[in-house]
């Protein structure tokens, strides 16, 4: 049974290549932040601003490079780049400009506060990152969430979520899944508690339930989910959905999803974003931005896949202007794409 389990995880692992994740975005070879700043800055110090140079450069410099322009730029001119990007542009454009100008976790950070402390609470962005990030990815947004506000990521979460959702919440807020560790030994123990938590749906069960998700390794879950298909005659999600409503069944699908193809589960969410809210602009720039050096390319080839049209032509069919060619360039589609 071992060998099984070992072999069906081993091809899922090829056919999911994950050792072969891309983004879009590189960092630009001959790069020179210097020049970089002194295009930027004529580009918004100028009688109007030259958006296409906004988007040549920074859409097409990693974030790594961006950070040296913005560094440049201040010591050019003594101005901060994202106070100078905010005060001239405006709408979707300016969100996306600027957030390209965070590091990876200031902006996981920023995207969060938004989420938690704005007029409503935005819950699939809860879920979105916190059901997608490592340990590592984890520490390091908290950091910068305490840094930038002043507060504990935590608490908040505990403050302005409520229920089971809140302490899945908190769980993977913790950042303390096992990481690259398997015990096969465990694997039906484990779908068995599952199991039961979906049939008994108890609070003591409840708990039980995203303790495993949230601190098992993906490894592990990787047997854990095939032990269940074999107790149950269920694929999980379909059992989660069944037995489970509102924000935390949509967290713990999240939390399976990503364990099984990251990817797959960002390609769900464009799509959802693009078609069944009439273009929720939020969600658009926060994956493109957050996975552009990552795994866009992977999620590009992923929504192909299952919808049948790029990403490229359905950005291209509902935004437009300047917008459009941001998210494109990000996007990083090719004109065959459309």
């Amino acid at each position: 049974q071992f060998c099984l389990l070992l072999t069906d995880f081993l091809k899922r692992i090829r056919k999911n290549t994950w050792n072969k994740i891309q983004g879009t975005i590189f960092p630009t070879p001959n790069f020179n932040p210097i020049m970089d700043a002194q295009l930027l800055g004529g580009a918004l110090q100028g009688i109007s601003c030259e958006k296409d140079v906004l988007i040549d450069i920074l859409t097409q410099r990693c974030n790594s490079q961006r950070l040296m322009i913005a560094e440049a730029y201040r010591d050019m001119y003594g101005r901060d780049l994202i106070t100078d990007l905010k005060e001239n542009l405006s709408h979707h454009f300016k969100e996306v400009m600027v957030g390209l100008m965070y590091p990876p976790a200031s902006y996981d950070a920023h995207e969060l506060w938004h989420a938690l402390k704005g007029v409503d609470t935005e819950e699939k962005c809860l879920i979105d990152i916190l059901a997608s990030r490592s340990n590592m990815e984890i520490f390091q947004i908290k950091e910068a969430y305490l840094m930038q506000y002043n507060n504990d990521l935590q608490q908040d979460i505990d403050s302005e979520t409520s229920g089971h959702f809140r302490d899945t919440l908190m769980n993977l807020a913790q950042g303390t899944r096992m990481e690259g560790y398997a015990d096969p030994s465990t694997a039906a123990q484990d779908a068995m508690i599952l199991w039961e938590a979906c049939q008994q749906k108890t609070g003591e069960h409840k708990n039980m339930l995203q303790m495993i998700l949230c601190n098992k390794s993906y490894q592990q879950l990787w047997m854990v989910f095939q032990e269940f298909q074999n107790i149950s005659g269920q694929d999980i999600v379909d059992a989660i959905n069944e037995c489970y409503d509102g924000y935390f069944q949509e967290l713990l699908v999240a939390i399976v999803l990503c364990v099984r193809d990251k990817p797959s589960y960002f390609a769900d969410r464009l799509y959802n974003a693009i078609h069944d809210f009439g273009f929720h602009n939020k969600t658009v720039i926060r994956i493109l931005i957050a996975r552009s050096e990552i795994d866009l390319m992977n999620i590009r080839q992923r929504y192909k896949e299952r919808y049948g049209k790029s990403l490229f032509h359905d950005i291209k069919h509902f935004a437009s202007g300047h917008y459009e060619s941001a998210l494109l360039a990000i996007c990083a589609g090719d004109a065959e794409d459309y």
